[in-house]
């Protein structure tokens, strides 16, 4: 297969940059080459859309109708990222490689970055920063996993993993190293780079000495689950008020 066919794949979500496979992702390296590569081939061109000029290596998606998505001016997805039936793009932006599930709400001024794999019914809230992930070929992209609420703001790069149906309160950042704290049981359960499915988790701090004295760094914790009656449709709102823990 060549580069540009792997890339007309990926727009039509026959190839994906990661894929479930049993409780894990696997990633598909071969993958993240082709776009690599597709870039590397690739000239700027200059693009009009309505009132609007672009200037770029890489043309935008097209066909939404026919897709079934819903995008809402000024929206942009880049060609070769895949959007699913139901969709809605409110004023975002989808970089190549990304694959958005079915009836997923891509907020205002949420991105979504290159290879980054978004479950069905999953919520990004406004201005939500998904990191991209290509380099190097084999490494994880950003998974948030069907049924997930990420609340305003939040950031979330470097291979992450939210599990299916957590939820994150507004301003969580999420890197590869910044630790995920379990404080629900007597004693506290740390993650790295995994959000457990079903947590609810919001931005905290934990102390750590230096020479210059003790300063907190920043940290997330997890404070609960989703009970079991727990609608995917359940607001972040609901989710932490019952927890006490406003949003």
């Amino acid at each position: 297969m060549t580069t540009a066919d792997t890339i007309a794949a990926l727009d039509r979500g026959e190839v994906r940059v990661a894929e479930p496979d049993g409780d894990d992702w696997r990633v598909n390296g071969e993958v993240q080459a082709a776009i690599l590569a597709y870039f590397r081939e690739r000239q700027m061109e200059p693009r009009e859309v309505g009132p609007f000029e672009y200037h770029d290596k890489i043309p935008l998606k097209s066909g939404y109708d026919d897709l079934g998505v819903r995008v809402v001016p000024p929206a942009t997805a880049r060609y070769g990222a895949f959007l699913s039936r139901g969709v809605v793009l409110m004023p975002s932006y989808v970089n190549i490689g990304a694959w958005v599930g079915p009836n997923t709400m891509v907020d205002t001024w949420a991105t979504v970055g290159s290879g980054a794999q978004i479950g069905a019914d999953v919520h990004l809230a406004g201005g939500v920063g998904i990191g991209g992930v290509l380099e190097p070929p084999g490494a994880r992209p950003v998974i948030i996993e069907d049924g997930a609420f990420i609340g305003s703001r939040c950031i979330i790069v470097e291979g992450v993993r939210v599990g299916r149906e957590a939820v994150l309160a507004p301003n969580v950042t999420l890197t590869a190293s910044v630790p995920i704290i379990d404080v629900t049981g007597s004693e506290p359960v740390e993650h790295r780079g995994y959000v457990p499915p079903r947590s609810i988790v919001v931005p905290g701090t934990r102390p750590k000495e230096f020479p210059a004295g003790t300063y907190h760094l920043a940290c997330a914790l997890i404070i609960g689950r989703r009970s079991a009656a727990t609608d995917l449709k359940t607001s972040l709102n609901d989710a932490l008020r019952e927890y006490e823990i406003g949003s």
